[in-house]
């Protein structure tokens, strides 16, 4: 596997998966099963970034440990994913997605900079896959594509609780000042949540009622799960540990012209 190319064939070959015949959404069940591989076979580096800034914020080895257990889940993810490309007819082969270096902040302590990250990664990024996932999983019926993306759903749904669990311990023991920067930095964060969600979402996905039996979803019904995530869970679990996440959600308009 090169640096500029994800090959999970091999791997994914290994892993039988029994579809539905539906050939006439196979070209757009390829594009998003190989989509969905890419992602979460690249946040597998998010998470290796993510154990060694828990180990530099002196946490417990065990928690550290997990960490490190979750990447090796992202991995797997992308197999699982690449063995439903190669099921409807594709290859698990991708260009790899383009990596920005993982967040050291370096303005703030290293407690604080891992704890931006938890909000940013598990609060955010892994609540919103477990709401996008488990929604999808509903609609889809019983059988071994069901099955395949329970077992990513479960794991998500850990990584997500993971960040709540620490976020819920930690933040109640900052000072008003770190508290006061953690709700400025979830601005920055709901922007490009935001924007990396809305872009996966697009409005034109509309596909027909058996598009549900190989994952495929409705692009306007997920953005409007994306934004009730926010409303409902997110925004409300920050608020319950101090952080003025509401007004952090209405200042991230002021960050989008500059990340564009």
């Amino acid at each position: 596997m090169s640096a500029q190319t994800i090959d999970l064939s091999a791997l994914s070959r290994a892993v039988h998966v029994e579809l539905p015949q539906l050939p006439q959404l196979r070209d757009a069940a390829i594009a998003t099963w190989r989509g969905r591989m890419i992602n979460e076979y690249s946040s597998a580096k998010v998470f290796e970034g993510l154990a060694a800034h828990a180990q530099r914020a002196n946490l417990d080895p065990a928690l550290v440990a997990e960490v490190e257990a979750f990447a090796a889940e992202e991995r797997q993810h992308g197999v699982l994913c690449g063995a439903v490309v190669e099921a409807l007819g594709g290859a698990a082969l991708a260009p790899h997605k383009e990596e920005h270096a993982y967040p050291l902040h370096k303005d703030v302590s290293e407690l604080e900079g891992l704890l931006r990250n938890l909000l940013s990664i598990s609060c955010m990024s892994e609540t919103v896959a477990v709401a996008l996932i488990g929604a999808e999983r509903l609609e889809m019926p019983d059988g071994p594509l069901r099955e395949l993306l329970t077992g990513i759903w479960s794991d998500e749904v850990g990584h997500a609780r993971f960040g709540w669990r620490l976020v819920q311990t930690l933040v109640p023991t900052l000072d008003a000042e770190a508290k006061a920067r953690l709700t400025k930095y979830l601005a920055v964060a709901f922007e490009h949540l935001e924007r990396h969600e809305l872009a996966h979402l697009p409005l034109d996905s509309k596909p027909p009622a058996e598009g549900a039996e190989l994952g495929l979803c409705d692009g306007g019904d997920a953005r409007l799960l994306f934004f009730e995530t926010i409303r409902d869970v997110i925004i409300p679990g920050f608020e319950a540990v101090g952080l003025d996440a509401a007004r952090a959600w209405k200042e991230r308009l002021r960050y989008r012209a500059t990340a564009q």
